[in-house]
């Protein structure tokens, strides 16, 4: 049986649960490739960048289920979920060695989650801080 790794990531109101095999670097997200679900080929470079600083671009077969927010949004969350499966997967490896995939992963900034979420709206304010237009007369 195969072993997998597999891990949650959030951002803004994004969750993205990443499965994560051994195999040839095939990532499909909700059953469709990742070209096709990203309408944008930066989105599917920016998921990927943990797997391109760990050099592991083509070792792994990923699979994503990501529900929530917009495609940015998902995106962020991927790419967390890849980078905690990665940590999963290197795990028994000394943290503080140059080589471990948490110091590569860590200095790069992919380990911590973005706060960043939509502050709530005011009352009185067409938005969170757009006020409605002023009329002198």
């Amino acid at each position: 049986m195969k072993q997998v790794w597999s891990a949650t990531g959030r951002r803004k109101r994004s969750v993205a649960q990443v499965r994560m095999t051994s195999g040839s670097g095939k990532i499909t997200v909700n059953g469709v490739d990742v070209n096709e679900y990203m309408p944008y080929a930066v989105l599917v470079m920016d998921l990927k960048q943990p797997l391109v600083a760990t050099n592991n671009e083509d070792k792994f077969d990923i699979e994503i289920t990501v529900k929530g927010g917009g495609f940015s949004g998902q995106t962020g969350a991927i790419r967390l979920g890849i980078t905690r499966a990665l940590l999963a997967f290197d795990e028994n490896t000394d943290p503080t060695s140059e080589d471990s995939y948490r110091k590569i992963l860590k200095t790069a900034g992919f380990v911590r989650r973005d706060p960043r979420v939509k502050e709530r709206k005011k009352y009185g304010l067409k938005k969170a801080r757009r006020a409605p237009q002023f009329s002198k007369r």
